[in-house]
């Protein structure tokens, strides 16, 4: 297991052929350049090249790296955040440690920030929480953040990255069953955004709480038989906490099981009865709260838009849901006849839904797959169960999604651990709640 704090790298924006930034200070550059202010890296010739406003060559290459003066910072201008979700949006932010840019293969630019692991989880929970979140809170997401993080890199150096490539699964042709990790960053560790962990540079007011949170806790891990755990979170479980395999590949790990995020246990979800049942109605649970001063604590300003969590309804036109799951799939499926849940998980979460159209009949998996077909962005999740309108030409008019839930639902349920903090529980008690069976050990 790790002994010693590591320097990671982030990547903030991919993609792109052109970027601006302000460098706060004097940076070093490739080639024994000097920048500060502002700077511009565009793709010219088959090379990367950085310019000040004058016009003037600060550096050129494949590969450049901009190293702080005395702890200068950078800023990066029109960084996309919530990609592919709801709430995306674009704004600039800033950062501290060094830059590295990259051109791809294809011509585009990456940019890659290179930060210690505690001052990266810093933002990381300034940036997942409110800067007014209860104490307690702050310090069970830095351990379970810190956790998340270097299992991850942990499975990596040992070369066990094969059977978590992103869409990785089954393939037939009526079938595809794919799960999404955060494998595909091939050359940084982890990205800046949900995908991974929200990560936002020093944007977010890293507040006094975070900080002591953060000295805390500093070194503290999640540990479950010898290793670091894979300690997932999310927004809102919706009552019941997810299975890692219904998720992710098909291996079931100990400390990721369902449980309930409440003071009483419920029962699993077993049947579609169980399901409907259960997704229908609003049970006692740690994350069942609509109290505007816990979600305003808790909440970033653009998840406060998002007030609907804990149960939720969506209404889609027949012909509205096919041209999405066109667009989303890339199948063609003809006229949509019924949405059809074939097998869930405890949380009620779907692992498997069958898309029956007048030209093709599709089953899709997993959580995230289901979730990105059904919806324009993402719906909140795949625990929910359909209503089919009849239509008056034999067809469906339209299809009602009520579900549960925001979020994979898979390990600490963010709203709930809110809720449980604000109740006055420990940072402790709320990672054991979540992890059974894990307990906190500090590693460096």
């Amino acid at each position: 297991m790790i002994q010693k704090e590591p320097v990671i790298s982030v990547g903030i924006i991919e993609g792109l052929k052109t970027i601006r930034g302000f460098w706060e200070g004097k940076f070093h550059l490739t080639g024994n350049g000097l920048g500060d202010g502002e700077f511009s890296v565009r793709v010219t010739e088959g090379m990367m090249v950085i310019e000040n406003t004058s016009g003037d060559l600060l550096a050129k290459g494949r590969k450049i790296a901009c190293s702080p003066v005395n702890g200068g910072r950078f800023i990066i201008r029109d960084v996309v955040i919530g990609v592919q979700f709801h709430w995306e949006r674009k704004e600039d932010q800033t950062f501290e440690g060094s830059l590295r840019l990259v051109m791809r293969e294809d011509g585009s630019i990456t940019v890659i920030n290179e930060i210690p692991l505690e001052d990266y989880l810093k933002s990381v929970i300034s940036s997942e929480m409110s800067a007014e979140s209860p104490i307690e809170l702050l310090k069970a997401h830095a351990v379970t953040s810190r956790s998340w993080l270097v299992a991850m890199l942990e499975r990596e150096h040992a070369g066990a990255q094969g059977t978590l490539l992103p869409g990785a699964g089954a393939a037939r042709s009526d079938e595809i069953i794919r799960w999404y990790s955060r494998e595909d960053h091939d050359i940084y560790d982890v990205c800046a955004d949900d995908h991974c962990q929200r990560y936002q540079g020093i944007t977010k007011i890293i507040s006094r709480g975070v900080a002591q949170a953060m000295d805390a806790t500093r070194g503290l891990f999640l540990v479950y038989g010898g290793e670091v755990c894979d300690a997932r979170y999310y927004k809102a479980c919706g009552g019941l906490t997810e299975e890692f395999q219904n998720a992710w590949e098909d291996v079931r790990i100990p400390y990721l099981r369902c449980i309930s995020d409440a003071p009483v246990e419920y029962p699993p979800i077993v049947t579609e009865q169980d399901a409907e049942k259960w997704i229908l109605s609003s049970p006692d649970a740690y994350c069942n709260t609509r109290d505007p001063e816990i979600l305003r604590q808790v909440l970033p300003s653009f998840d406060q838009e998002t007030t609907d969590f804990f149960r939720w309804e969506v209404s889609y036109e027949r012909q509205e849901l096919e041209k999405t799951l066109k667009e989303k799939s890339g199948i063609d499926f003809g006229i949509l006849k019924e949405l059809v849940p074939l097998q869930r998980g405890p949380s009620g979460r779907m692992v498997k839904l069958r898309v029956v159209g007048s030209r093709k009949s599709i089953i899709v998996g997993k959580d995230l797959e289901i979730r990105r077909w059904l919806s324009p962005t993402h719906l909140y999740s795949s625990a929910f169960v359909v209503k089919t309108e009849p239509g008056n030409d034999g067809y469906p008019k339209g299809f009602v999604l009520r579900g549960a839930g925001w979020g994979h639902g898979v390990g600490l349920c963010q709203i709930g651990a809110a809720v449980m903090a604000v109740r006055g529980f420990s940072a402790e008690s709320i990672t054991k709640h979540y992890f059974r069976g894990a307990e906190i050990t500090k590693l460096y």
